[in-house]
């Protein structure tokens, strides 16, 4: 059985951009293993599924990384770091609140129609390209459908769309992007986004930077006007992302698994379960965003413990490979059912869980209906991901039909 090292360099390197790295097979015999990340600096990669679980709700777990001593992800890249923003209860707690809103069960569900005609629009471009392909599913349905979805959701104008693909590179770049070129970057979009609040101000519509700029100014204390460009600028830069990734791996795993494709075939019904499945898979990359500070020491359901002044990761990645909770995890199964931690749990749970399951689903069954003799167009092992950035996405997934 493969083991870490004492202290491996986290990120694990993924032998294909469909497998998992090898090192996940073996590291949860260690439940805390020391690695160093991509900055240089140390932390504790929490291993099993219930010790993971258990860090996701426990609030001595903080993702306040503005301490010294706390560990950094990137050398030239603060990301998700500003001493103006407390991301822990209960601040956090308080304007998530608000953003949520947007997000619920009774919004997505509006927003069904929407995503179904996007999809469909999607599809009849991909299909009038004639010849049955190649094209690349990254840019003809798996990053157009997030970005015009998010989008719409808070109220961006369709011809601005393009301009955020380049901005999210550099707010998620590790080593891809200089730090003087991620700071040029985020001042251009935070200029951007403060010309939208204020083109909104002056014309409000329904849609969620308005609906957080009525709070701002109607309800005054409940969101200060830093909170509201912040979330305004953090919603766009990771509100599509994740799913676009997300969605051009699940069609890719299921293209090169053909027993589970057969199955959703046979039974459309399966959808939300291979969605599921691929979410379990982790395909959008490492754990490495879910750094946190131990602002006590914490003892695990194992017994192990994060010592208090510890950088910690809730390995995620390994958490779903877990063998104790998941059969035979190295086999992508689209009948499990046991849930897999991709999207976080207690108060840091993805904001956008909902919409993106609704997403994957709608477009997954979608392009898998249009095109019955869908396939890759290069072998599975041939498939790219981005190096260098916080989400590992696919560079192209080939495909014909």
């Amino acid at each position: 059985m493969t083991t870490a090292p004492a202290r491996c360099p986290y990120p694990f390197h993924r032998p294909a951009a469909l497998e998992q790295p090898v090192e996940l097979a073996g590291i949860r015999e260690e439940p805390v293993v020391p690695v160093t990340l991509p900055s240089g600096d140390d932390a504790l990669l929490v291993t099993r599924y219930q010790d993971v679980r258990a860090l996701l709700v426990d609030q001595r777990i903080s993702r306040n990384l503005n301490r010294p001593g706390a560990a950094r992800i990137s050398k030239g890249n603060s990301m998700f770091q500003d001493s103006r923003m407390d991301p822990d209860p209960p601040e956090h707690t308080r304007v998530r609140r608000l953003v949520l809103r947007a997000f619920s069960p009774a919004r997505v569900e509006k927003l069904r129609p929407f995503i179904h005609s996007t999809v469909d629009e999607l599809l009849d471009t991909m299909e009038a390209k004639g010849g049955g392909g190649p094209v690349d599913l990254c840019e003809t349905l798996a990053f157009p459908l997030p970005i015009r979805v998010i989008t719409t959701l808070l109220g961006v104008p369709e011809q601005d769309m393009d301009r955020f693909r380049g901005w999210t590179d550099a707010f998620l770049s590790v080593s891809r992007f200089t730090g003087p070129e991620i700071r040029a970057a985020m001042q251009e979009m935070s200029g951007y986004i403060a010309e939208l609040i204020a083109a909104k101000r002056e014309r409000p519509g329904d849609d969620l930077i308005s609906d957080m700029i009525r709070v701002s100014d109607e309800q005054d204390g409940t969101l200060t006007e830093y909170e509201l460009h912040w979330w305004a600028r953090l919603l766009l830069l990771v509100g599509y992302e994740t799913t676009a990734t997300q969605l051009a791996g699940t069609v890719a795993m299921l293209l090169s698994h053909p027993d589970q494709l057969e199955k959703v075939r046979a039974d459309w019904s399966l959808v939300p379960q291979a969605v599921e499945e691929a979410l379990r898979w982790k395909l959008v990359g490492s754990s490495v965003s879910m750094l946190r500070y131990a602002t006590e020491d914490v003892e695990l359901p194992s017994g192990a413990v994060v010592p208090a002044g510890s950088s910690v990761i809730p390995a995620v990645d390994s958490a779903n490979q877990d063998p104790s909770v998941f059969t035979d995890p190295g086999t992508f199964d689209i009948t499990r059912t046991d849930p897999n931690l991709t999207l976080s749990l207690g108060p840091h749970f993805c904001i956008g869980a909902t919409l993106a399951r609704v997403q994957l689903a709608i477009a997954v069954e979608a392009l898998l209906r249009r095109f019955p003799d869908l396939q890759l167009a290069v072998p599975a092992r041939d498939l790219r991901r981005q190096e260098g950035a916080l989400l590992e996405g696919f560079l192209e997934v080939p495909v014909t039909w």
